[in-house]
């Protein structure tokens, strides 16, 4: 279950979309992360947005993991990598 909505997401995989804000100066660029979505598939083709923190993201895998339910994610990328606030 993901913070903020009350019903629980099936087990599989979910797309995690980001929006970056560029900050430029004369002398700098730089990029900060401000939105984090889930893609939510829903029946019938349609799909939604919901907002998503990035710790109530890492807290869901963790259960995940925790519970054996993700084989899949265990390896990937996405769970081995340090949260791109963190870096």
């Amino acid at each position: 279950m993901v913070a903020g909505y009350t019903d629980e997401l099936p087990a599989g995989d979910y797309e995690v979309l980001a929006d970056d804000e560029v900050m430029q100066s004369d002398s700098f660029v730089a990029h900060r992360r401000i939105a984090r979505f889930l893609l939510i598939n829903l029946h019938a083709g349609k799909s939604e947005l919901r907002a998503v923190d990035h710790r109530d993201l890492e807290l869901a895998l963790a259960q995940d993991q925790a519970n054996g339910t993700t084989n899949a994610i265990k390896n990937s990328a996405a769970a081995l990598s340090p949260s791109e606030d963190q870096k």
